[in-house]
């Protein structure tokens, strides 16, 4: 071969490397472009869920309360979709936290009871096999955080630090006294003192103002941060809980009410509504109103002055019956709404069913989470409150209460049967198109459509276990109970010793 045609045949080599390398470089500068682009460009909304503690259906004005001031809500149900149909899974507290955290019925992994506050016990809690949203939108970019009451476990492994949250600022047990005098650091229940992810921290205002500007600066912060993934945070309030404590310059507000417990409820409606007014003006402030999905309700609904207790009587859950711990309308339908300007149209009211449960399904959706476990028992909201979808998004809704052969309900847009020993209740069976305030019960009228509820509601069964945890009172009996015997038997064997003797 002569030398020039070699010295041809290299060049060509040589140019054809280099192109390759050319054409290398140019495919890892494009793939991190887009890389980069896609950070910036991440459009994905940030979700806030709020959550009321023991909110009676009719004490925000969207719902039609005239005597309780919520401005800030009633702007983010006028500017929104309000749900008329809007359910959570349990009507009290842990479980019904437990359902909407986790997307699932929480009878499917035996969580029907509260949890009772004991850092040294390692199973009460939310079991560790149940998977949080906030974790499978932790491990897709978002930040998360929870701010408020947590009620699913003291242990360490149950905190929320440990099941998806990136932020923690609240308190652990089921309830808390509202002002910081309250509050010491080796008290137990409701004077526990607040923390900040794993540490003790003090708060020196009105614990719902307190847990409103703590979320309003999360907000802050996370707009400082050099890169902006979206966020999601679970905004856990325990107003308006008992113990009735308010400001007394909001009090005075509410002079106009003659029953002084409702007076100091009313108050402490309207200090949670100021306080999602800081969260809300936050957003705007920081431009990430427009894309923030927020989602309001309540965990289940107000105290009703059963006969039980009679002296609970400040809520409003009109025009239902009854309300927390009963499965009647009073009890498990709650004031709920969304609002996302970005993509909903405001003015809405959807009257499909619609549950705690969708919370969930709708933010692993919008997030591009992992859901392949096919765990999700919600429904991805989207659809309907944009307008591509019409109709209900469940056939059914169901709810079990503590025991499943004893007090039962289901709920579909025409009926509902339900068994509960509520005094004029016991087994009933409703018209919800009628009949929807569950006035007159025509069990066994219509028997065709009652067994096809029956039906619904054992498929529906065959998939729970029963309860693994223990109520609070029994709970707290069997470990004194634990405690004394432990106690009897190392005194028994102190007896038994036989003294040694020093020779």
């Amino acid at each position: 071969m002569p030398w020039t045609e070699w010295i041809t045949i290299e060049n060509t080599k040589q140019i054809n490397k280099m192109n390759i390398m050319n054409v290398f470089k140019l495919i890892l500068t494009t793939l991190l472009s887009l890389t980069i682009l896609a950070v910036q460009a991440d459009d994905r909304p940030n979700i806030i869920v709020i959550l009321a503690d023991d909110l009676g259906y009719n004490d925000v004005g969207f719902t039609g309360a005239t005597s309780i001031n919520t401005p800030n809500l009633d702007a983010l149900a006028a500017g929104g979709v309000i749900f008329e149909n809007g359910y959570v899974t349990h009507p009290y507290c842990g479980p019904s936290r437990a359902g909407l955290l986790t997307g699932r019925y929480q009878a499917r992994f035996g969580m029907e009871n509260n949890v009772t506050y004991n850092p040294y016990d390692p199973n009460m809690g939310l079991p560790v096999s149940e998977k949080t949203f906030a974790k499978r939108l932790q491990e897709v970019g978002y930040k998360t955080a929870v701010i408020g009451k947590w009620h699913l476990g003291g242990a360490t492994h149950f905190q929320p630090n440990s099941r998806g949250f990136d932020y923690f600022y609240g308190f652990l047990d089921g309830g808390h006294h509202y002002f910081p005098e309250q509050t010491t650091i080796n008290a137990d229940g409701y004077a526990l003192p607040l923390m900040r992810n794993k540490e003790v921290v003090t708060f020196d205002e009105y614990l719902t103002t307190a847990l409103s500007r703590d979320a309003a600066n999360f907000i802050t912060n996370h707009s400082t941060l050099e890169e902006h993934p979206p966020f999601m945070m679970y905004l856990s309030y325990n107003a308006p809980h008992a113990p009735l404590q308010a400001p007394s310059h909001t009090i005075k507000k509410y002079a106009h009410i003659k029953n002084p417990k409702r007076q100091i409820y009313a108050a402490m409606v309207d200090e949670m509504d100021q306080g999602i007014g800081m969260v809300v003006d936050a957003l705007k402030q920081h431009g990430k109103y427009d894309n923030t999905l927020i989602f309001f309700l309540s965990d289940n609904g107000g105290l009703y002055p059963d006969s039980w207790w009679p002296q609970f009587d400040w809520a409003d859950n009109s025009p239902y019956r009854h309300g927390k711990v009963a499965l009647l309308e009073g009890g498990v339908k709650v004031p709920f709404i969304a609002h996302w300007p970005a993509k909903i149209v405001k003015g809405q009211r959807f009257d499909g069913l619609v549950s705690a449960l969708d919370i969930a399904a709708t933010s692993v959706h919008l997030a591009g989470a992992d859901d392949s476990d096919n765990t999700l028992e919600g429904k991805n909201l989207t659809p309907y409150v944009t307008g591509k979808n019409n109709g209900s998004p469940h056939k059914a809704l169901f709810w079990r209460l503590e025991e499943a052969d004893d007090i039962w309900a289901v709920r579909t847009m025409e009926s509902k049967y339900m068994k509960q020993g509520l005094p004029g209740v016991n087994r009933a069976f409703f018209d919800m198109k009628s009949d929807p305030t569950e006035q007159h019960n025509i069990v066994d009228s219509n028997l065709i459509e009652q067994s096809k509820l029956a039906d619904l509601w054992n498929a529906w069964n065959s998939k729970n276990i029963n309860n693994i945890l223990l109520q609070s009172n029994e709970y707290k009996r069997e470990k004194a109970n634990f405690y004394q015997t432990l106690y009897e038997k190392n005194v028994q064997q102190a007896q038994k010793r036989t003294p040694y003797k020093v020779q």
